[in-house]
């Protein structure tokens, strides 16, 4: 049988159930402007009727309702379009970061502009052209130098600032693994606190929106999958292995990579294995950092070592106003300081390896001539060795081409005497150093006894720079020593002639007799290198590589900047949508802060009419 005094317990859950509701729109309404914030809903049931049979009166059919009870509070999230944001998180991550650091490097190269290095290149060849005209005007000798130097002072200002944004790169991966590592121990902690919650048989919403909330961070820098198939066991994934599982916690770490200049690697901190990360600003520091800027500095050190090499080549065979020769405009380091270019590369304390940039044939050519020969030559690539085969009918021209075409690691070119040049270029696996020959092989005659480079045919007889000596398997060839690292970064005039204009030379003379006052063959065919093919890496001429050089960060940049701006699009879409269901309206909310108000007060008055029919019973009926 039902209470006398059931009624007061009926509205107090009335009243109770009002409060929580009001105060949850409260809740709401404080942290509409909160970021992560999931807008909460409570959810209203009726209190568990009396069912038990011997609990109603046996005329009365049905049961007794017992009022109004909270069943939960809970979150309003989209899991399918929480997931949508998360997938798009890693590429929102990675053009973001790619557009702002490619565009600090569109800066550098300031293109056009009087001081970049295309328009100080430009003067100086205007000044080897004046001087071929007046070699033997003092004022025309100093305006090359000083030309020279600001070209100089152009490529070094170049090399600098590209090596600042390429070691920025390297503070913000640092600095970028310390911030995954935090989010990822945040994480971990909530899991914790969540998990204990969820015991008790609570929603803890609030917890779980700040979790969620650093889940979509860490999808910013990396590609991650969610896994809350086990609700007491939170998982993220990232290529197939666990960021986070439960209250576990695999962190990442940096270690110095020797072969990539010290910058460093992430690699999981348990175990030290390399991390495959994929996507995300992180994937796109890696990549700006090793490819991108690696590969301007390459193209940069390429263009000044074969700059520097070939205006020395020709001003050393020169005569100066001073009745001197043999002098090289430019200072080159030299990798090592061994004249076979011997090193120990593993750092056991012997020669193990062959450094050489360069080797000259001792053989005349006719860049017209055929041959007549036929075979294999196999030149050092990217990864592994090249094949580059030659016919009987082609030309010297076709074969030197064909060279350049083949994607090896080596290129030719035919120098003013029309004798064979071969020289490295820069390497593409960072294992690798720049500028080293690391395998030359002709299976033929053509750099045998043809152009005078090998000393026989076959593998046998190859250079193959893994060993010290390498040298010996060159014909009597000229070789140069590989230079210093970043030669762009170093690369100066010759202090002598600086000291001394008179040193500059202008004429080749005649039969080894210093060059008449007049005489400036030597200038015209400095000046003549600027269309030339001097085989800059894969591009043909000095020209091209500055027109490569720009529209290839110019398309570059564009490609970023487009791609990072359809990107925010696809984000504004997903996060407005998220924002739509997920986030506070102020007018439902205040739209249920009145409904439960008067929901609160109609209790309230129950409450008060109840009293009001026990007062009778209790005060007023008689004994």
């Amino acid at each position: 049988m039902a209470s006398t005094f059931s009624g007061i317990e009926m509205g107090k859950r009335s009243l109770q159930a009002h409060t929580t509701a009001l105060s949850t729109v409260g809740h709401n309404l404080s942290n509409a402007s909160t970021e992560g914030y999931s807008r909460q809903r409570v959810n209203l049931n009726p209190t568990d009727p009396l069912y038990r049979p011997e609990m109603n009166r046996e005329e009365r059919p049905g049961q007794i309702g017992q009022g109004v009870e909270v069943a939960s509070i809970e979150r309003i999230r989209d899991t399918l379009l929480e997931n949508r944001i998360l997938a798009q998180g890693d590429n929102s991550g990675y053009w973001k970061t790619r557009d702002e650091y490619i565009m600090m490097v569109e800066q550098v190269y300031n293109e056009p502009s009087e001081l970049s290095v295309r328009s100080l290149m430009d003067k100086f060849w205007e000044g080897w052209q004046e001087l071929s005209i007046h070699p033997e005007d003092d004022s025309s000798r100093q305006a090359v130098l000083q030309r020279g130097q600001g070209l100089i002072d152009g490529i070094n200002n170049r090399y600098g600032r590209l090596k600042e944004i390429r070691t920025m790169l390297n503070d913000d991966v640092r600095i970028s693994v310390g911030q995954v590592n935090g989010i990822l121990g945040d994480i971990s902690e909530l899991n914790i606190q969540i998990e204990k919650s969820k015991a008790l048989g609570d929603n803890p919403n609030d917890l779980l929106d700040k979790r969620d909330l650093l889940v979509e961070k860490l999808s910013g820098y990396m590609n991650i999958t969610v896994d809350n198939r086990d609700p007491d066991e939170f998982q993220i994934h990232t290529s197939g292995m666990h960021l986070i599982q439960g209250k576990q916690v695999h962190y990442l770490d940096t270690v110095p990579n020797r072969d990539n200049e010290g910058y460093v690697d992430i690699v999981w901190k348990d175990g030290g294995n390399y991390a495959d990360i994929r996507n995300g600003k992180l994937q796109s520091l890696i990549e700006l950092r090793d490819d991108d800027l690696r590969g301007e500095i390459q193209k940069l050190d390429m263009m000044t070592i074969n700059f520097t090499d070939m205006v020395n080549e020709i001003h050393s065979q020169a005569w100066g106003k001073n009745g001197e020769s043999g002098v090289d405009l430019f200072r080159e380091y030299r990798f090592i300081n061994n004249l076979n270019g011997n090193y120990d590369r593993n750092g056991d304390g012997e020669f193990d390896s062959s450094y050489i940039f360069r080797m000259t044939g001792t053989n005349t050519l006719e860049p017209k001539q055929q041959p007549g020969l036929s075979g294999t030559l196999t030149l050092s690539g990217p990864s592994g060795n090249i094949e580059v085969n030659y016919f009987p009918a082609d030309t010297v021209e076709d074969i030197v081409k064909r060279i350049n075409l083949s994607g090896s690691e080596v290129v030719a070119r035919l120098n003013r005497n029309n004798e064979l040049v071969l020289k490295a270029s820069a390497s593409a696996a960072v294992e690798n150093p720049d500028f080293v020959i690391r395998h030359i092989e002709d299976s033929g005659q053509f750099l045998v006894g043809y152009a005078g480079i090998l000393n026989g045919s076959g593998a046998d007889n190859s250079y193959d720079w893994a060993q010290a000596d390498a040298v010996n398997a060159l014909n009597g060839a000229e070789y140069a020593v590989a230079p210093l690292s970043h030669p762009s970064g170093w690369i100066e005039l010759n202090s002598d002639v600086k000291n001394d204009p008179t040193m500059l030379a202008a004429g080749f003379g005649v039969n080894g007799r210093p060059a008449e006052a007049g005489d400036g063959s030597a200038a015209l065919a400095i000046a003549q290198l600027r269309n030339q093919p001097v085989m800059v890496g894969k591009l043909t001429s000095f020209d091209d590589y500055f027109a490569d050089t720009v529209a290839e960060i110019g398309l570059k940049g564009e490609i970023a900047g487009r791609s990072n701006e359809a990107q925010e699009l696809v984000m504004k879409d997903l996060k407005d949508l998220q924002s739509s269901i997920s986030g506070v309206n102020l007018d439902e909310e205040m739209t249920d802060m009145i409904k439960f108000q008067h929901g609160y007060s109609a209790a309230a008055r129950f409450v008060s009419a109840f009293d009001e029919m026990l007062d009778t019973i209790i005060n007023r009926m008689g004994v």
